[in-house]
């Protein structure tokens, strides 16, 4: 592109600006014709310097959003606003998709009323935040043979975080520990953890029965 007037060789901020623009605006739109769409024009196809008139009649710029289509798509808009706002989404996208991690709660066949009211509190906070949570009962020595303590200790776990947690298994040995794991409640999980409540509900009672 020649600028006149100008030296070779000497440094356009101008151009260089242009150059790292994401989209073409304005008189970097060289095609002879665009399809206007958006809120400040009737939709059609338009010569490109008329689109560039309508533009500058309304104060605004001459966005090129789609260069692929034939004629290129462009919108009427300001194009530092509509940046911002772009900048502004991507932002809030990229805080929603923050990285689930997995948070641990470990109990032993005897925790206490008070320490497990305690983990619960921390269970659901880590979910509110995204976070999945595992929660295992650790078993030592002779411990072992109080599984089934262990699994409605885990039940009961699981009863507490219903609103916030969906369960993702019943109970499960590894080693010499047992454990469940929770993901943050959604609509899609909400059928699947009612059914695994009702599961959870049948088992406590027939294993306070025996």
């Amino acid at each position: 592109m020649a600028f006149p007037n100008r030296p070779r060789g000497v440094f356009n901020p101008r151009f260089k600006k242009e150059q790292q623009q994401e989209h073409r605006t304005n008189h970097m739109i060289r095609v002879p014709e665009v399809r206007l769409v958006g809120e400040n024009v009737t939709p059609g196809v338009f010569n490109t310097n008329d689109a560039m008139k309508i533009a500058q009649d309304q104060e605004l710029d001459l966005v090129e959003i789609s260069p692929g289509a034939n004629p290129p798509v462009c919108r009427i808009i300001d194009y530092n606003k509509f940046l911002y706002e772009e900048k502004k989404k991507k932002k809030e996208m990229k805080a929603k998709a923050k990285t689930s991690e997995v948070k641990e709660i470990r109990f032993t066949p005897n925790t206490d009323d008070h320490d497990f009211e305690f983990k619960v509190k921390h269970a659901e906070k880590f979910l509110k935040e995204g976070d999945k949570v595992k929660a295992h009962v650790q078993f030592k020595g002779r411990a072992i043979m109080f599984k089934d303590r262990g699994e409605l200790l885990l039940l009961k776990f699981a009863d507490a975080l219903k609103e916030v947690g969906a369960l993702e298994g019943m109970p499960k040995m590894e080693g010499k520990r047992m454990l469940v794991m929770f993901a943050p409640k959604s609509q899609k999980a909400a059928k699947k953890a009612n059914d695994i409540g009702k599961m959870i509900k049948e088992d406590k009672v027939k294993k306070e029965a025996e």
